[in-house]
């Protein structure tokens, strides 16, 4: 799979969805192709994150936030296995940033983190691809 998106800004993303209360993430992860790229990644199918924001409105949104946390660590370890070069995101750096820096902007440098590590895999990705079809 090509991925075209490997330059997201990942902190106006992340302000954005703040100020909007996750209902930015819930049409740009199906509608932006984020979610598509998410499992082609990981290589599984990850929850949707519609599921994970519904199951977030009875646990005052501690559920997408732990889920959200679970997929940076897991592309945390796609970026060590791929050779990405740190920093990297991470379960914790996503989980304290939307908790404990939540009057500090937490949320959209929890983001720029995690998007910052996606594209790093992202192009990383590309060019193995790349390099592969160029062999064949």
């Amino acid at each position: 799979m090509y991925f075209a998106h490997t330059h997201r800004p990942g902190f106006w993303m992340g302000f954005v969805d703040f100020f909007t209360a996750g209902l930015f993430f819930l049409f740009y992860m199906p509608l932006g192709g984020l979610q598509d790229e998410l499992d082609a990644i990981l290589g599984r199918r990850t929850q949707r994150y519609w599921a994970a924001y519904l199951l977030g409105i009875p646990t005052l949104f501690i559920y997408p936030l732990v889920w959200m946390a679970r997929i940076a660590e897991e592309l945390k370890a796609k970026a060590v296995e791929l050779g990405v070069p740190g920093p990297y995101t991470s379960w914790w750096h996503m989980f304290g940033w939307n908790t404990f820096g939540l009057m500090l902007m937490g949320p959209a440098v929890a983001t720029h983190r995690f998007f910052d590590t996606l594209n790093r895999v992202e192009a990383e990705m590309n060019r193995i691809n790349g390099q592969r079809e160029d062999q064949t």
